[in-house]
C-alpha cells in the first residue's frame, strides 16, 4: 500500500541482491547518502538478507554504514557492534540428512553450509562456488560437516544450481523436509533455514527489542524470500526488477536496483524531505 502523504518511519530494512546493490554490486550514491541521511535523524538501519555476516560486513564497512544485520534470511541477528541478539539452525544431524538427499536426488546442485563464521564447500572449483566468492567477497573453505563440532549451529544451507534446474529441486526439496523453511533468494539460489524462520519473523523481533512498531517500518526486496518481511512492515517496497509473479502481490514497485530504486522510493513516500 502506498502512503496518501509523507511518511516518516522509525525503521528501514533492506534486502542486499537485487536491491540495496546495483548489477554492478556497489551501492549507488544516491541511495548511500539517503541512507545516511536517515540513520542520522535517528531511523534504525537494518541490512536484511540471505548472506552469512562475512558477505555483509564488507558492505556495510565500505558505505561506513552504523546498522544492525539480519543474516540466513533471519536465522542470526546483530545489532550494531556485530553482537549476537539471535541465533536459531539446524543441527548437525539434520544438516546431514538434506546434504544427503541433494546429493542423491540433485545431481545438478551444488551445496554450501554455512555457520556464523564459516562457509563450507564441498569443492571450491565449482563455477558456481567461484562466482558467489566473488559476489560477496568472501573466501569459502572446502570439507564437510564432519569436520564440525557437534554443538555448532548450522544457520544455512544454500543450493546453487542453473535456473533450469531450479523449480524441480525446490519442490524436492519442499517434499523431503516440509517443516524448514526453504525459498529462492534468486533464480539460481534456494536457501534453507530452520522452520519458521524468515525475515519477517527476524524483522518482528528486532523492532520489539528496539520498541520500534511495525507500522513505522519501510523495507525493501526483490525476490521470493522477501516476500513475507515486504508484507509485514508498515511499507513494504518491491524493486521494479522483481519477479513478475512477484508483482502481481504488489501495487507500489519502485524503479530497479539498478535505476536508484530505493532512493526513488524514499522520494516517493515522502520520506525525504
Amino acid at each position: 500500500m502506498k502512503p496518501s502523504s509523507s511518511f516518516k518511519p522509525q525503521a528501514v530494512f533492506s534486502d542486499i541482491d537485487g536491491t540495496l546493490l546495483t548489477s554492478e554490486h556497489v551501492i549507488s550514491p544516491l541511495t548511500s547518502s539517503a541512507i545516511h541521511t536517515l540513520t542520522d535523524q535517528g531511523v534504525l538501519f537494518t541490512i536484511s538478507s540471505a548472506r552469512s555476516p562475512s558477505g555483509i560486513r564488507p558492505i556495510i564497512e565500505k558505505n561506513n554504514f552504523h546498522c544492525c544485520t539480519i543474516a540466513f534470511s533471519g536465522a542470526l541477528i546483530l545489532d550494531e557492534d556485530q553482537n549476537i541478539l539471535y541465533e536459531k539452525g539446524i543441527t548437525i544431524s539434520d544438516a546431514s540428512k538434506i546434504i544427503d538427499v541433494i546429493e542423491k536426488k540433485c545431481p545438478h546442485v551444488t551445496w554450501n553450509v554455512f555457520t556464523a563464521e564459516d562457509w563450507i564447500v564441498k569443492d571450491r572449483t565449482d563455477p558456481h562456488v567461484i562466482h558467489e566468492e566473488t559476489v560477496v567477497e568472501t573466501i569459502s573453505m572446502e570439507g564437510s560437516l564432519h569436520s564440525l563440532s557437534d554443538t555448532v549451529m548450522i544457520d544455512k544451507i544454500l543450493c546453487m544450481c542453473d535456473p533450469e534446474y531450479m523449480s524441480s529441486s525446490e519442490t524436492l526439496l519442499r517434499k523431503y523436509f516440509p517443516k524448514l523453511s526453504i525459498a529462492r533468494s534468486s533464480d539460481s539460489l534456494l536457501e534453507i533455514i530452520a522452520g519458521g524462520i524468515n525475515k519477517a519473523e527476524a524483522v518482528k523481533y528486532l523492532c520489539d527489542l528496539r520498541k520500534i512498531p511495525l507500522s513505522s517500518t519501510i523495507a525493501f526486496g526483490d525476490n521470493y524470500n522477501d516476500l513475507e518481511m515486504l508484507e509485514a512492515v508498515g511499507y513494504g517496497v518491491l524493486m521494479g526488477n522483481a519477479p513478475s509473479e512477484l508483482q502481481k502481490h504488489f501495487s507500489f514497485a519502485t524503479k530497479s536496483n539498478d535505476q536508484d530504486g530505493i532512493f526513488q522510493a524514499f522520494k516517493e513516500l515522502g520520506v525525504l524531505n
